[in-house]
């Protein structure tokens, strides 16, 4: 093994740090070899701090490289790790990177309790112990993609003193509303490949039965290994404590950030294509900070590639330095929110804005017909009623007569009955071209998905009236209200913020179903893994949805008193801006004007 590093860096592998309880974490150090006090770039999180991207996730890192070569210009990429910055790309630039194993994960000992306070506390401890090291300038900056963003939330909000400057990139930041029970319902995610293929698969006590690092050889999970009775013992079960807690309560609530608190500047980073796992969360996150410092970025394109290009690594050291470092990069010249309209085909126009949603925005209500149509008109009529396990009823706007622009958060009303005590709603926002061919995005979670999504359990309508907007329905989770067979009841149903410049002759369209989206099978090599539409964000508990309550019938009802409408955030003038290949452009390609 060969762990000679590159010149001008120093490495200093699984160093001790010591929690405030005993427990000893490790941390792999990157730092200028030249003396010195540098800023401090820390991760802290569960995935295996030894184990390369191109071991662990070998698929996505070829596409990424394939499709963006400049990933691989400047480094020789042994270092670089899923979801972190790549030490080769910022040691020089003069910062020191850390990462550290979380408790019971990697080299670190102890028991795992994902994000929970033990957890967040040993964060606060790992970035207290980087600001007073000799090092160290005392400045600490937070950066990463997904768990590493989701936990800088947490940690903020606890205020360490050396801490300085967090760039949350794609983390969402309630457990129950933007990961685990979307609108009430038990996601797949707490129990699929992610929690089984990435953090089970690193956590400590795997030792002989786990991998060893490309680079020192070192097992990645601990040099001893452990039975899986023993590997139970040391952690909770994600899975069945998600089962246990229906509703919105101290589990959840004790993972939650307290925003308020959030006082350091922050560069929040969404992903339009990240209905179901990030992209709520990043918004309102971003929203509900406390500090004056604050920007939001909102992209397009998949979940890790937009992290590591160099415009954006630029765009991240430009923030740093001004924050970490003190230097005059200009950041102050940028905007509070950045956006990239959205079109099809992948090209995206980059717009400057002042707040989120957009201050213009026209809230249009568009609605829900027996004739099967979304029209600025209600209409009266019979109801329509659809089985639970099926298609579902799509609702379509007329074709459109010229370029439009729906920018921003949905929400959606419906007057609902079941045959049974329950209801789940799945309700997908869609764009259709004039053949009525349904037109699919990249997106963070999947390589051809629609334009956004929303859910909400029929038990699970009660909304919170401080925290809910007329276009944000904030639901209390707190108690289930079940339905009385037959009989209407009224829902408001959140749907994710989406962007999108709908050209003249294409369709916006909305299906309200009683199960997950599907499209037609297609091979995602980011996973290795065929998908349909929403990659493994599923919703297929069937301890969460049993057969005999939601595997049923569902009726929408069109009374002159009743009617159903999809509010959408129209901005004017379709916005004129021209859309290019962004990340073409990125990369140094001539930029192509749509």
């Amino acid at each position: 093994m060969n762990d000679i590093p590159p010149e001008g860096m120093v490495i200093d592998w699984d160093v001790p740090v010591t929690m405030d309880d005993g427990i000893v974490l490790r941390a792999d150090i990157f730092r200028p070899a030249r003396p010195g006090r540098y800023p401090v770039l820390l991760n802290h999180g569960p995935y295996g701090k030894g184990l390369s991207c191109q071991e662990a996730y070998a698929s996505a890192w070829q596409v990424m490289v394939d499709e963006y070569p400049e990933v691989l210009e400047g480094s020789s990429n042994r270092y670089q790790a899923w979801e972190t910055i790549d030490p080769e790309k910022w040691v020089p630039d003069g910062y020191v990177c850390m990462r550290v194993d979380s408790r019971g994960a990697g080299t670190s000992q102890g028991v795992m309790d994902l994000w929970s306070p033990r957890e967040t506390q040993d964060y606060y401890d790992c970035i207290e112990w980087a600001g007073t090291q000799d090092w160290s300038n005392g400045k600490v900056g937070l950066i990463g993609i997904s768990y590493y963003a989701i936990n800088q939330w947490q940690v903020a909000g606890l205020q360490p003193p050396h801490l300085a400057a967090i760039c949350v990139w794609e983390g969402g930041s309630d457990f129950y509303r933007d990961l685990f029970r979307h609108g009430g319902i038990v996601s797949d995610i707490s129990s699929g490949p992610w929690y089984t293929g990435q953090v089970l698969a690193v956590q400590h006590g795997k030792g002989g039965n786990g991998k060893r690092s490309a680079i020192t050889g070192a097992l990645v999970a601990g040099p001893e290994t452990l039975d899986e009775e023993t590997l139970r013992a040391n952690r909770t079960e994600l899975p069945d404590q998600v089962l246990e807690h229906r509703f919105d309560d101290d589990f959840y609530r004790s993972r939650l950030p307290d925003f308020a608190k959030i006082d350091v500047p922050l560069l929040a980073a969404a992903n339009w294509g990240g209905a179901g796992i990030h992209l709520r969360g990043t918004i309102e996150g971003y929203l509900a900070a406390g500090t004056k410092k604050k920007w939001l970025r909102v992209h397009g394109n998949s979940h890790v590639a937009p992290f590591y290009l160099d415009n954006s690594i630029a765009y991240q050291k430009t923030f740093f330095g001004q924050f970490l470092k003190g230097e005059d990069t200009g950041w102050d010249q940028q905007p509070p929110v950045d956006l990239k309209i959205r079109h099809p085909g992948e090209r995206f126009a980059s717009r400057a804005e002042q707040e989120w949603p957009l201050a213009r925005t026209d809230w249009q209500r568009h609605y829900l017909r027996p004739d099967l149509t979304l029209r600025r008109e209600a209409q009266a009529g019979p109801p329509l009623s659809y089985e639970t396990m099926g298609e579902g009823l799509t609702f379509l706007m007329p074709a459109f007569d010229e370029d439009v622009e729906i920018t921003g958060p949905l929400a959606l009303k419906l007057f609902v009955s079941s045959k049974t005590t329950d209801a789940d709603i799945f309700a997908v926002f869609r764009l259709f071209d004039s053949a009525g061919v349904e037109t699919l995005f990249i997106g963070a979670n999947d390589s051809a998905q629609p334009l956004t999504l929303g859910w909400l359990r029929a038990s699970h309508r009660k909304l919170d009236p401080v925290r809910s907007l007329p276009y944000r329905p904030y639901h209390a989770h707190r108690e289930a209200e079940p339905l009385t067979p037959g009989e209407i009841a009224e829902l408001d149903v959140e749907i994710w913020p989406t962007s999108i410049v709908v050209p003249k002759g294409h369709r916006i369209g909305l299906t309200i179903r009683g199960k997950d989206y599907e499209n037609a099978p297609h091979y995602a090599p980011q996973s290795s893994a065929t998908m349909r539409g929403v990659s493994s964000l599923y919703h297929r508990s069937e301890k969460d949805r049993p057969a005999e309550i939601f595997d049923s019938i569902n009726t929408l009802h069109f009374d002159p008193e009743r009617a159903p409408y999809l509010l959408l955030p129209v901005i004017p003038s379709a916005t004129g801006d021209a859309p290019i290949d962004w990340f073409a452009h990125l990369r140094g390609a001539p930029m192509r004007i749509g």
